[in-house]
């Protein structure tokens, strides 16, 4: 048996291939290594409303819960182990503004750096009002 087209059969199959391959190829060479970002933590602050490793991987999940809280029962304030959570003699509600920005109020140099070196766009600011003279 003889091959008579193998030559555009082979072809065939290097196009196909570098078709098939196109979006390996084109992540590669445009890849960029990243330095991962440095995080500014507040030196004056009290302890976060939970540890370091467990915000860092889950506080969307965390602020989405407060959310629900907040809207669907009627709970305002953080409780652990029992107690309200205090922050200079007030209760801490479970608030992005009122909470977390208390310490963390660098959007730039605490938010802003983690999520753009994981390209998200959090959707935080599309209901929250910035408080006022913004964010710093």
């Amino acid at each position: 048996m003889k091959l008579y087209d193998g030559w555009k059969i082979i072809l065939g199959l290097i196009v196909f291939v570098g078709f098939f391959t196109l979006p390996i190829w084109l992540n590669l060479s445009s890849a960029q290594s990243k330095v991962k970002p440095q995080l500014v933590y507040p030196k004056d602050a009290m302890q976060c409303v939970e540890n370091k490793d467990y915000m860092n991987h889950y506080h969307m999940d965390l602020l989405n819960f407060w959310r629900d809280s907040v809207v669907r029962m009627n709970v305002r304030y953080i409780v652990r182990n029992g107690t309200v959570l205090t922050h200079n003699g007030e209760k801490l509600e479970m608030s992005l503004t009122l909470a977390c920005l208390k310490c963390h109020s660098n959007k730039e140099q605490f938010c802003d750096q983690c999520h753009n070196y994981l390209d998200v766009k959090p959707y935080c600011w599309d209901c929250h009002v910035q408080p006022k003279g913004g964010l710093k």
